[in-house]
């Protein structure tokens, strides 16, 4: 069982890697879940998977008997699969929004699309740098 999710990590892992190298961004969004799953099944294979007693600690026992799964690993893995959840949610609402203000969803494209000057450390240059068309959607999504 150690190996087929030893093996099974690997791909998974792998995957996510050519995902993430991707250039579009919904190819980018879907690496990152995959990495997030190939983490996760890390932790959880190193919390012993197949225990063959409950997780209980017995009354008057100072431990976890012999051979039983280690509880905390999974409270881990239950924990980062809702962070997760969370985080392809917001990753894919900026993906929309970016699709919908840009027409782009290509990363070359979207680099192509920031104005020169950009990103500027002094804040007087930055809003220099900023076309006009830019401030004036902002400021008529604001007024909305």
């Amino acid at each position: 069982m150690q190996l087929l999710l030893a093996i099974l990590f690997g791909v998974l892992l792998t995957a996510a890697t050519w995902l993430l190298l991707a250039r579009s961004l919904p190819r980018m969004i879907l690496g990152l879940l995959l990495l997030g799953n190939a983490a996760n099944l890390a932790i959880f294979a190193g919390g012993r998977v197949l225990g063959t007693a409950p997780p209980l600690v017995a009354p008057g026992a100072q431990a976890l008997a012999a051979g039983a799964a280690n509880p905390l690993p999974q409270a881990l893995v239950l924990t980062a699969i809702v962070i997760s959840l969370g985080l392809m949610a917001f990753a894919l609402v900026l993906a929309w929004a970016t699709h919908e203000a840009t027409g782009e969803l290509d990363a070359e494209a979207l680099r192509d699309s920031e104005p020169p000057g950009l990103p500027a450390t002094d804040p007087v240059a930055a809003a220099a740098a900023e076309p006009a068309s830019a401030m004036a959607a902002v400021a008529s999504r604001r007024a909305a």
